[in-house]
C-alpha cells in the first residue's frame, strides 16, 4: 500500500513537471509567433518605405526639372522686360527731343 502511495506521489510530481514544461514550451511558442508576426510587419513597413522612397525620388526629380524650367522662363521674361523698358525709355526720350 505504501509503495502504491509513493508511486502515486512520484507520478503526480512527474505530471506537474510535465505540465510546467508544457506551459514553458507554449509560452516560448507564443513568443516566437509574436516575434514572427512583428518581423512580418516590419518587413512590410520596410517594403512600403522603399516604395515611398522611389515615388518621392521621382517626384523630386520632376520638381527639379520644373524648377529648372521656371528659372529659365524667369530669366527670359526678365530679359524681355528689360528690353521693353529700354524700348519705352528710348521712345520717351525721342518724343522729348
Amino acid at each position: 500500500m505504501r509503495q502504491a502511495a509513493e508511486q502515486s506521489a512520484v507520478l503526480e510530481r512527474a505530471r506537474k513537471r510535465l505540465a510546467s514544461a508544457l506551459d514553458v514550451l507554449e509560452a516560448a511558442i507564443n513568443r516566437r509567433r509574436e516575434h514572427d508576426r512583428q518581423r512580418g510587419e516590419l518587413e512590410a513597413q520596410i517594403q512600403a518605405f522603399g516604395t515611398d522612397r522611389s515615388r518621392l525620388a521621382g517626384e523630386l526629380d520632376h520638381a527639379r526639372a520644373n524648377l529648372s524650367s521656371l528659372e529659365a522662363t524667369n530669366r527670359e521674361v526678365a530679359q524681355r522686360l528689360d528690353q521693353a523698358v529700354d524700348t519705352i525709355r528710348a521712345v520717351l526720350e525721342a518724343q522729348e527731343r
